[in-house]
């Protein structure tokens, strides 16, 4: 070979050599990063064309897809729109997915690896691939009745199956429309986008898992009691002291024993029961009783309810918190739900329904079922457990002195004639100058159905006259009553 020819020979060789390198980097190496860009055309357009699988509630598609006329080939569309809007997220051809859209995509868009066989089916038989169906664990009674008991109030609502952990209501006020996210204008949807966001009462964000998590307030008084109860020197019928006012461990501060400055003791001789001490949720007992326990007894019993543990729901759980490292005066202000105690609906729904599942804790799952289009079960929903904070028996003593609260304590509009409630009420403090949170937190057993609850209303007040009616609402459209 001339030197001419080895010249163009050793050209050409370079060039395929560099044609060769760059197809490997950006169809393997970078691949997944160039999907994932929000600037690739290519990528939106084809996951924007494929017949997305529903999302179900109770039968009812929730989320679907139809064939549009432009060029996304699919519109994905969401009827009710606002009330289920933190379940299904939303799916947009700008801003990308969230919730079940977001957490489930492979499988809505049919590309999960368990769809395999059926994409090799729709090809071979010439049919239009298609998406998975998601059904969800959701009631759409308990969520209709947990969204209209909110109203236009902010806060969240968390209803779980305690047998199971199946989420049966997940309500955050406020909510928005996802269609307005799904629309195919760009420009519309960037105005809702902008307007959702500017929106200080954040309706974007999901209460019942994440954001800004809240002080359970005396709600949290349900974890110290259990963990009294656990170390089996506690009964319901053990007397605790209960003064009207206790100066913190070591500084100045004086907790009152009831909401609004009451001084009041909670009993005679500045005692009572451990059951009467929740019924009346008297604030020096349970400061008192946190340190009696102390923070490594009261941090285990927290950690087995769920505290500080990753969940998946498929959804990312914000971990709930009672803080760590506490002195004497922050242990005791803990032991109200106050200091660092910092958790979500989600976790105190849990709470209740430990109690309700003789000790054992569940874990909640919004995934009752996912199925191709020809009806066969991909996956379904199997029940597991997360914790178990307290023994069957100790479950029963505490959900004695939650029913208790509902029949003679602070938790009496929570009541529902011939079903056994139990449960605790919370005002939570958290700002100067701004109204407390309101909590109920409990369950309630018609014998063959329960349900456990949890109920935030951001500065709504006293949890007996704000949140426990939302709570009765939710447990009877579940329960009946």
């Amino acid at each position: 070979m001339n030197r001419p020819l080895r010249h163009v020979w050793l050209v050409i060789s370079v060039l395929f050599a560099l044609l060769f390198a760059s197809t490997t980097y950006f169809q393997v190496i970078a691949q997944g990063r160039l999907n994932a860009d929000g600037r690739n055309a290519r990528a939106i357009y084809n996951e924007f064309g494929r017949h997305r699988g529903p999302i179900v509630v109770d039968g009812e598609a929730v989320a679907s897809s139809s064939e549009s006329d432009d060029t996304y080939g699919y519109q994905r569309s969401y009827d009710p729109g606002s009330l289920y809007a933190h379940a299904t997220g939303y799916y947009s051809v700008v801003y990308g997915f969230s919730g079940i859209e977001n957490a489930l995509n492979d499988t809505l868009s049919g590309e999960a690896d368990a769809l395999f066989y059926q994409r090799i089916s729709d090809i071979l038989s010439g049919e239009q691939g298609q998406g998975a169906t998601v059904e969800l664990t959701l009631d759409s009674g308990a969520q209709r009745a947990a969204a209209e008991a909110m109203g236009d109030r902010k806060g969240a609502v968390v209803a779980l199956d305690p047998e199971t952990g199946a989420i049966l209501a997940m309500v955050s006020t406020p909510s928005y429309d996802p269609n307005e996210l799904a629309s195919h204008s760009s420009s519309e949807v960037q105005q809702a986008w902008s307007e959702l966001n500017a929106d200080e009462d954040s309706p974007l964000t999901n209460r019942a898992i994440s954001g800004d998590l809240y002080p359970p307030g005396s709600s949290f008084k349900l974890v110290v009691a259990a963990s009294a109860l656990e170390t089996g020197e506690y009964t319901p019928d053990t007397v605790i002291p209960g003064p009207g006012t206790y100066t913190l461990p070591n500084t100045s501060s004086v907790m009152n024993n009831h909401a609004g400055g009451n001084q009041e003791a909670c009993g005679p001789n500045d005692e009572s029961t451990l059951m009467s001490a929740l019924e009346q949720s008297c604030n020096t007992s349970f400061a008192l009783l946190a340190n009696e326990l102390g923070e490594d007894e009261l941090s285990a019993t927290a950690e087995e309810f769920g505290f500080g543990q990753d969940l998946s729901i498929p959804m990312s759980v914000t971990p709930s918190t009672m803080g760590s490292d506490l002195n004497s005066a922050q242990l005791a202000s803990t032991g109200i739900g106050q200091y660092d105690t910092r958790v979500t609906p989600m976790q105190m729904a849990m709470v209740a329904a430990g109690a309700a599942n003789d000790g054992v804790v569940m874990q909640p799952q919004l995934v009752q079922e996912v199925r191709t289009n020809d009806l066969s079960t991909i996956t379904a929903l199997s029940p597991r457990e997360q914790g178990q904070p307290m023994s069957a028996s100790n479950a029963a003593l505490l959900r004695q002195m939650m029913v208790g609260v509902v029949e003679d304590g602070t938790g009496t509009a929570a009541a529902i004639d011939g079903v056994e409630v139990g449960g605790k009420t919370g005002t939570a403090e958290w700002g100067e100058d701004r109204a407390a949170h309101s909590w109920f937190v409990g369950y309630a057993d018609a014998g063959d159905q329960q349900v456990a609850v949890a109920v935030v209303v951001e500065e709504g007040g006293y949890g007996s006259t704000t949140a426990a009616p939302v709570a009765q609402d939710v447990m009877e459209a579940v329960v009946g009553g």
